[in-house]
């Protein structure tokens, strides 16, 4: 999946045809809502201050493309998010869906 803003360049018709060709689907934000976009928005900045910009000047691509694995990585196991209790992204959703599961249960047991 692919979100972007309303911009010329992201409706073009060849533009979604590249998609398509890699398997990609578009999804696009609302006209006129700032807000539609700013957890992409925020998520590169992270990507450039924490990765990008430290490591310049980059070789190429493929040293790119390596480090981004590996932030990606880390970004999701073991940064520390203290917006959702001081803990990595896998680890509070790991917690969030055991604790959905364990309530789903005790309904379907008929406990409440």
């Amino acid at each position: 999946m692919h979100h972007s803003d309303r911009g010329s360049q992201y409706t073009a018709i060849r533009y979604a045809e590249r998609l398509g060709e890699v398997g990609g689907v578009a999804s696009v934000g609302t006209t006129g809502d700032s807000y539609d976009n700013a957890l992409a928005e925020t998520t590169i900045g992270l990507l450039k201050t924490e990765l990008l910009d430290l490591r310049k000047p980059w070789r190429g691509l493929e040293g790119v493309e390596f480090a981004l694995l590996g932030y990606i990585d880390w970004f999701n196991t073991r940064r520390i998010h203290h917006q959702i209790g001081g803990v990595p992204l896998a680890e509070f959703e790991a917690t969030y869906y055991n604790e959905y599961n364990e309530r789903r249960q005790l309904q379907l047991d008929g406990v409440h």
